[in-house]
């Protein structure tokens, strides 16, 4: 009898440190990387778990009007506790950044203005991105911030190749070249804050009516309350040192992520 009870330790103990070993801490490898869009050098930011051996599903990130900086990793990290590969691109050239507002708006809207060199970029860090050892070049998905967010909208009215879905934060909803019936590949999610200030009601139908009527995949969810930038744990500083209508919700911010999950799930087929 006794003998029957050690046995019975040893095989639950033997079923936890196996069980224990699978729940094991992710280990987040990140990197910054270079690569290159027509002569000007481009500086992202690669992460994923060394712990999960072989390819895994592939997420870009493009970050708020800023540039490439703290947070945009951190949502790349974020991304590799999930288990996915993931890539903070560099929008601007060289790791550039914004200090001030009207510096970012410059950046962003400089871009905006030159779609094809915004699209230049993307392009070339996804295929950059694709390359990498750990990433399925099959199962692609783009995500972004304010700026970040219309940055992949437009990528997916587009019809850039190879990207299976993309997420908005807080992004601008204005069309480069509004979407056309059976351009769109990609699915999409939108994730807006109610009582942001930089969207218009009339941008919000305009952008529904545009995807109604191009047969896109998409869902638009709204965060009563949530300002621009809800989900940046830095945006109540950056409200009250540039006096602008931004600040975190950390109930938009948990929600919207968790939504992101399930996009990023059902678009991988995980």
């Amino acid at each position: 009898m006794k003998n029957l009870y050690l046995i019975a330790i040893m095989t639950f103990l033997t079923f936890f440190l196996a069980d224990s070993s699978v729940q094991a801490e992710p280990d987040i490898e990140g990197t910054t990387v270079e690569y290159s869009t027509k002569g000007v050098s481009m500086k992202g930011y690669l992460a994923y778990d060394r712990g999960i051996k072989g390819k895994r599903p592939g997420v870009l990130v493009v970050h708020e009007w800023w540039g490439l900086n703290d947070y945009a990793q951190k949502r790349a990290r974020m991304l590799a506790e999930l288990g996915y590969a993931a890539m903070a691109i560099d929008m601007y050239g060289d790791g550039k950044q914004a200090e001030h507002p009207d510096e970012a708006g410059k950046f962003s809207s400089e871009l905006m203005k030159n779609f094809s060199t915004a699209k230049d970029r993307f392009i070339s860090a996804m295929e950059f991105f694709k390359k990498q050892p750990v990433v399925d070049s099959d199962k692609i998905a783009a995500i972004g911030y304010c700026f970040g967010g219309g940055i992949v909208l437009n990528m997916a009215r587009q019809g850039v190749d190879n990207l299976r879905g993309v997420a908005s934060f807080h992004g601008s909803l204005v069309a480069v070249t509004p979407a056309k019936q059976g351009d769109v590949k990609a699915k999409i999610l939108v994730l807006h804050g109610a009582d942001d200030k930089f969207i218009t009601g009339e941008q919000i139908e305009a952008f529904k009516k545009e995807m109604e009527n191009a047969g896109v995949d998409f869902r638009f969810i709204v965060y009563p309350g949530a300002l621009h930038s809800f989900t940046n744990p830095e945006a109540d500083a950056y409200g009250k040192k540039f006096n602008i209508p931004v600040a975190y919700d950390a109930e938009a911010d948990s929600s919207s992520w968790n939504e992101l999950k399930k996009f990023l799930q059902q678009i991988f087929d995980k």
